[in-house]
């Protein structure tokens, strides 16, 4: 398919176009996870019955900012025992992969400016898709590298947890994006929103059936380190997590990382399994309308985030274990399979469902045999 921008070639105009592109994009990106921390904090209030910031700005509106300003300006420490090198580069690998995976997502449809048909995303390359799974794994390191670089346990300890988390459900989230890849033909974003595009009922949500979305979101929840999953930085066992040892303007950067994260996921799964930007139109301004269904659907999400922070507790980190390996990565397999032999025929589906039904009681039991067994010849010498 292609973006059509580059149809006839490239020359001086569609290189500023690019460029003003990727730059507009990264400044609503950064303008929108200030708003968002700014409502995370002013809906939990009121979920709360409190007042939340109200001092810069009206309605507190630009408390983040200040906030921003007062962490700018904060002594920057690197810790003696540190590896100097990796404790500073850690940051920014957690916050670029965040803005490139929002990169290959189309806000809106196509708009024509100086005679080039612009895409409204900074890029729809035929991999799409495959480059936001390249990139979560790309966080992983910054995690990883921030908590073992500081030279001190806390954050080590936090890391090794968070990656494992991360590397857990990242299998889930990946099976679940090759459902939707099956039924589109296409790894690319802007045909996955161009498949779902002729009514309401072939958005992927409905044609897949609900379990993929379901699975996609509560994997991404755990991927971005959103309650109920926030155990990487569970304050009471681990100080503050893989970030202990930050300060200043590179804590500041993993901050703006997680928000970056929850935007980017948001307007991820919208793309996957809502169609996008696609929704009713009108004759006056049908270039604005693809952009404001796409919004509305995304704060749809970010305000799900907020309220699943403020009403749910944190999970134990074994529950979190078994949610990701016994839970969701056997129910996305099963699904994929049966949505596999859906696109044979529905004999070759219905067969498929029908044997996952008979077998999964049966590997649960199994694996609930060898549990106990387990238990009860480590308790064995204690007894």
């Amino acid at each position: 398919m292609g973006d059509p921008l580059y149809a006839h070639g490239v020359d001086l105009a569609v290189f500023i176009i690019v460029v003003v592109r990727a730059v507009v994009a990264f400044a609503v990106l950064l303008v929108t996870v200030m708003l968002m921390i700014w409502f995370e904090r002013k809906l939990i209030s009121d979920m709360q019955n409190r007042i939340g910031p109200n001092r810069a700005g009206p309605f507190g509106i630009l408390q983040t900012l200040a906030d921003g300003i007062k962490l700018f300006f904060k002594e920057d420490l690197v810790p003696e025992r540190s590896d100097r090198f990796v404790f500073k580069l850690a940051p920014y690998l957690s916050i670029l992969p965040a803005f490139i995976a929002f990169a290959i997502v189309p806000v809106g449809g196509v708009v024509t400016i100086a005679g080039h048909p612009v895409e409204l995303q900074v890029a729809d390359p035929p991999i799409g898709i495959l480059l936001l799974l390249a990139m979560s794994s790309i966080a992983v390191y910054g995690v990883m590298l921030a908590g073992w670089s500081s030279g001190s346990k806390y954050p080590l300890l936090g890391s090794v947890r968070a990656s494992a988390q991360m590397i857990s459900y990242e299998a889930a989230l990946g099976l679940t994006v090759a459902t939707v890849v099956l039924v589109t033909g296409s790894l690319s974003t802007r045909a996955m929103v161009i498949s779902q595009a002729p009514a309401f009922w072939d958005w992927n949500l409905i044609r897949l059936g609900v379990v993929p979305f379901v699975v996609f979101l509560v994997a991404i929840t755990a991927e971005v380190n959103r309650p109920p999953f926030d155990l990487v930085e569970a304050e009471s066992e681990l100080v503050g997590g893989f970030h202990t040892e930050y300060s200043s303007l590179r804590f500041a950067l993993f901050y703006l990382a997680e928000f970056m994260n929850t935007i980017t996921m948001s307007a991820v799964v919208v793309t996957l399994f809502l169609g996008g930007p696609d929704g009713p139109g009108f004759h006056f301004l049908p270039w604005l309308w693809p952009i404001l269904w796409f919004l509305g659907k995304t704060f749809l999400f970010l305000f799900g985030y907020v309220w699943f922070r403020a009403a749910l507790p944190r999970i134990r980190y074994d529950q979190l274990m078994d949610l990701g390996w016994k839970v969701l990565i056997p129910l996305s397999l099963g699904w994929l399979l049966f949505i596999a032999g859906l696109r044979i025929n529905r004999v070759w589906g219905f067969a498929i469902l029908g044997a996952l039904v008979v077998v999964s009681p049966l590997l649960y039991r199994a694996v609930r045999i060898g549990r106990e067994r387990v238990l009860s010849e480590s308790r064995g010498p204690l007894q």
